[in-house]
């Protein structure tokens, strides 16, 4: 989204609030959010209108693994032969940021199955509390190459 369509939404909204769409009102509008705009620009990021695309693409991984996972932890916990192999595993982490790395922990918490035990100190690495574990390799290359990935993303 460029800053032509945020203009033009804007003026949109002028018409909308003032109720009336006559062609010099919206002219106004128009020219009332490019004065908004433009006294906002040092801290306007034209990048940043991705940003609800990106965090909705983690909303929605979120909800697609809370299934998965949900479906995966209750076929196990009903079955007769409850074989499980839990471990707890170390997953560097690629993210930096406190805030990346609180919503990494949190979200692998709220996702069945898994739980985030700690963080060392440096905050380099992650460890992890899975329930069943057939490959730690494949644990970390999920997690990493799909809430790490995602969060990397909409944090940037």
């Amino acid at each position: 989204m460029n800053l032509l369509v945020v203009n033009l939404v804007l003026a949109l909204l002028w018409g909308t609030v003032t109720n009336s769409f006559a062609v010099s009102n919206l002219i106004f509008g128009y020219v009332l959010g490019f004065l908004c705009l433009w006294l906002v620009r040092e801290r306007f990021n034209p990048q940043n209108f991705h940003r609800p695309a990106r965090v909705l693409r983690l909303a929605g991984l979120f909800v697609y693994e809370l299934v998965l996972s949900g479906y995966r932890v209750a076929k196990d916990t009903l079955s007769p032969r409850m074989e499980f192999r839990p471990a707890i595993i170390a997953f560097p982490l690629e993210l930096e940021n406190e805030v990346g790395i609180m919503l990494l922990a949190n979200l692998i918490t709220l996702t069945p199955g898994t739980l985030s035990v700690d963080v060392s100190t440096d905050r380099s690495t992650l460890y992890i509390h899975a329930m069943d574990v057939d490959d730690p390799d494949a644990l970390r290359a999920d997690i990493r190459n799909g809430f790490e990935r995602r969060i990397r993303e909409a944090l940037e």
